[in-house]
C-alpha cells in the first residue's frame, strides 16, 4: 500500500531528547512531495513553524493535540472549547496545588503572571505567550482549543487523578510527565488526522503514524501503519502496529529510509 501522509509527534517521538530534528528529517519531506507530512504536536503552531522554517509551506501541523490544523498559515479545523467549561476547568485546576494553567488560542497562548522559571518552561512550547493578571478575561478574547496544564515535579501521572469525573464532553489527557490537556473530548491528535484525511482523500491504509505518549493515541488508531517508540509509554505500546528504536536511536529516520524512494510498507 503507499503511503500518502506521514504524522510525526515532536517530542519523545521526532526530536530527540536535547530537542534536536533528525538532521536528514527535512531533506526527507523535500524528496516526498508525494507524502502528505503532518507535525503533530502538543506544541502551539508558531512555535512550531520555527522548527521547519526551510519546509514550512510543505508541512501541515496539527497544533495543540490536534485542536487546530494550520496549512500555510490558515486554519483548516480547530475543535474550539466552550467558554464556560474553560472557566469552570480553570477554578478546579486552581484548586489543586502545583498546577499551572495555559490557554491556547488561535493567536496566543495565555498565562498568569508567574516565576521566570515557570515561564521557561511554558515557553519551551509556546512561542506567542501573554502574561495576564486576569486568565479569566483572555477566555474572552481568542478562540481556546486547550488548556494545558504544567505540573510541578513531574507529578502529571499522579494529578490527573484529582480529574476522573471530568464532564462527559471533555477530556483530560496526558501529554507528558509534567502536562495535562483539557479539550473537547472529540479533540486529539487523530479527530485532526481524520480532517486532513478528508479533505485530501487519503485512506486510513494509506497512512502511517509516530508517537509515544498517551496523546498519541487517536493518531495512532486512525493510521493503518502506527508506530511506537522504544521510549514510548506502555500503553501506547499495546496500541501500535510496530515499535520503532528511541527518538534517541533515531527511531523515525530508520522506518523511513525502509520505505524507500517508492513509499511503500
Amino acid at each position: 500500500m503507499s503511503i500518502k501522509l506521514a504524522a510525526f509527534d515532536m517530542d519523545g517521538t521526532l526530536l530527540d531528547s536535547n530537542k534536536n530534528l533528525p538532521p536528514d528529517f527535512m531533506d526527507w519531506v523535500v524528496k516526498h512531495p508525494e507524502i502528505k507530512t503532518v507535525i503533530a504536536s502538543g506544541r502551539q503552531y508558531y512555535k512550531l513553524v520555527k522548527d521547519f522554517v526551510p519546509i514550512k509551506e510543505q508541512l501541515v501541523f496539527a497544533s495543540e493535540n490536534g485542536g487546530f490544523v494550520f496549512e500555510n498559515d490558515h486554519v483548516l479545523y480547530s475543535n474550539e472549547m466552550k467558554k464556560e467549561d474553560i472557566l469552570r476547568c480553570l477554578e478546579w485546576i486552581w484548586s489543586i496545588e502545583g498546577l499551572t494553567p495555559v490557554l491556547c488560542g488561535a493567536e496566543s497562548a495565555y498565562i498568569e503572571r508567574t516565576s521566570e522559571s515557570v515561564c521557561g518552561l511554558v515557553g519551551m512550547y509556546y512561542d506567542r505567550l501573554l502574561q495576564t493578571d486576569d486568565l479569566r478575561a483572555s477566555v474572552l478574547q481568542d478562540t481556546v482549543v486547550k488548556i494545558a496544564v504544567l505540573v510541578d515535579e513531574r507529578r502529571a501521572e499522579t494529578a490527573i487523578r484529582n480529574f476522573k469525573k471530568i464532564d462527559g464532553h471533555l477530556s483530560a489527557v496526558l501529554s507528558g510527565d509534567s502536562w495535562i490537556d483539557f479539550s473537547n473530548q472529540t479533540a486529539n491528535k487523530g479527530a485532526a488526522i481524520i480532517a486532513i484525511q478528508k479533505k485530501y482523500g487519503i485512506k486510513k491504509e494509506e497512512c502511517m503514524a509516530f508517537g509515544d505518549y498517551l496523546n498519541d493515541v487517536e493518531m495512532l488508531q486512525c493510521c493503518g501503519e502506527s508506530y511506537c517508540m522504544e521510549n514510548g509509554h506502555p500503553d501506547l505500546k499495546r496500541i501500535a502496529k510496530y515499535i520503532a528504536a528511541s527518538n534517541d536511536n533515531n527511531g523515525v529516520m530508520d522506518v523511513l529510509r525502509q520505505i524507500g524512494s517508492v513509499c511503500t510498507i
